[in-house]
C-alpha cells in the first residue's frame, strides 16, 4: 500500500476544479485553497481583488496506487482552458491564472514533461500558459467553499458554468467517474 500523496493545481473558479477532479478515481479528498501569492492566510475577498497575487488552487490528495501524478497532470490540461492568461470562461483576473505548483522535484520533472507533451501535441490551438512554480504555501479557503457545487448544484454559477463544464470533461473521460 502506497502512501497518499497531494499535488496542487490551479486552473480557473476553485469550485469548478474541485467539482471535476472528485470525481476522478484515485482522488480521495480535494481541498479548496489559495496559493502563490505574498499575504499570509488570506481570504476569499481579499483574493477576489487580483491584488494579493494568490491563484485559487485546489489541493488532491491522491492513491497513487490507483491514479498516478502523470495522470492527474494530463487531466489537469482539460479540466480547464491552459491557453488562456489569467482567465477562465467570464472569470477575469491573476487568481484564477493556469498553475501548478510543485512540492517537490519529482512533481516538477513530471508536471514539467506532460507540459512538454501537451505542447508538442498541438491538441490546443493556442500555446499553453501555464505556469510551474515552487508551492511556498497553500491556504485553505474559508468551509463554505468545500464541495460548493455538490451543496449549492442550483446556485445560478453552478448552473451555468460549473455543471456545462463537469459533464463535458466526464463526456470526455467516462471512465474516470
Amino acid at each position: 500500500m502506497q502512501d497518499k500523496k497531494t499535488v496542487v493545481f490551479g486552473g480557473g473558479c476553485f469550485w469548478c476544479m474541485e467539482a471535476i477532479f472528485i470525481r476522478v478515481k484515485g482522488v480521495e479528498k480535494v481541498e479548496p485553497g489559495y496559493a502563490g501569492g505574498k499575504l499570509v492566510n488570506p481570504t476569499y475577498q481579499q483574493v477576489c481583488t487580483g491584488t494579493t497575487g494568490h491563484a485559487e488552487v485546489i489541493r488532491i490528495t491522491f492513491d497513487p496506487g490507483i491514479i498516478s501524478l502523470a495522470e492527474l497532470v494530463k487531466l489537469f490540461w482539460y479540466a480547464h482552458d491552459p491557453t488562456t492568461l489569467n482567465r477562465q470562461g467570464n472569470d477575469i483576473g491573476s487568481q484564477y491564472r493556469s498553475i501548478i505548483l510543485f512540492q517537490d522535484e519529482e512533481q516538477k520533472v513530471i508536471s514539467e514533461t506532460e507540459k512538454k507533451i501537451v505542447e508538442e501535441s498541438e491538441e490546443f490551438n493556442n500555446p499553453v500558459v501555464t505556469t510551474i512554480e515552487t508551492l511556498k504555501e497553500f491556504y485553505p479557503a474559508e468551509r463554505y467553499h468545500l464541495n460548493y457545487f455538490a451543496h449549492n448544484p442550483n446556485q445560478p454559477y453552478c448552473r451555468a458554468f460549473i455543471a456545462p463544464k463537469v459533464q463535458h470533461f466526464l463526456k470526455k473521460y467516462e471512465e474516470l467517474d
